[in-house]
């Protein structure tokens, strides 16, 4: 079984929207170790009403914050800190999807970020959004997850941009699993529909 850990190279790229496809797509287990903000309609809720099969279990938390902000903000707030030892990763004998918050260096504490919750056998599938600078944002990313030795795959939310993506995929040479599109609406059925699309890129 593998551990697929979903990052984006900003806030608001759509991880949780790939997450769900992941998700359905392997009949995985999730878990995002931390949520901030949104706790009646956290991301794992979110993934809850977007999957259809009956095997995946979602984890709990291990820190769940007020505050829609940076976690170590959003800690500072609610008179905590997170300690990287407290964030277990859930006991499962099925495949699991992590999904990170915000990109790779949001602090979570003094000295420790979204990076350091990456185990070495981890997969991790960067989802990459075109805006004004969104090619620094992706090259940085996955060039910092390069160096530390990670298997990655890269994942194109909404519309095509084929200049951006066309240097991206030339200066990295990353698995490209496919491309999320700006649709209408997600439901259980457009998120079955692009996890049957992904599955064999997976």
């Amino acid at each position: 079984m593998s551990s697929y850990f979903v990052t984006g190279i900003s806030t608001d790229v759509g991880k949780t929207i790939a997450s769900a496809i992941l998700v359905e797509a392997l009949e995985a287990d999730y878990w995002k170790p931390v949520q901030a903000g949104e706790l009646d309609n956290s991301d794992t809720h979110k993934i809850q009403q977007l999957i259809s099969n009956k095997k995946s279990v979602l984890h709990p938390n291990s820190y769940a914050l007020q505050t829609p902000m940076s976690p170590h903000g959003a800690a500072e707030i609610d008179g905590v800190n997170i300690d990287l030892k407290k964030i277990k990763v859930p006991n499962t004998k099925n495949n699991l999807v992590i999904e990170g918050a915000g990109g790779l260096m949001v602090p979570l504490n003094d000295n420790e970020t979204i990076l350091n919750i990456i185990q070495p056998n981890y997969k991790v599938i960067v989802v990459s959004r075109h805006y004004l600078g969104s090619i620094n944002h992706t090259l940085l990313t996955i060039n910092t997850l390069k160096e530390k030795g990670f298997d990655i795959s890269l994942i194109y939310s909404g519309n095509e941009y084929k200049s951006t993506e066309s240097i991206i995929e030339k200066m990295t040479g990353v698995n490209i699993i496919g491309r999320i599109e700006d649709e209408p609406y997600f439901d259980k059925n457009v998120i079955r529909e692009y996890a049957n699309k992904f599955k064999n890129a997976l």
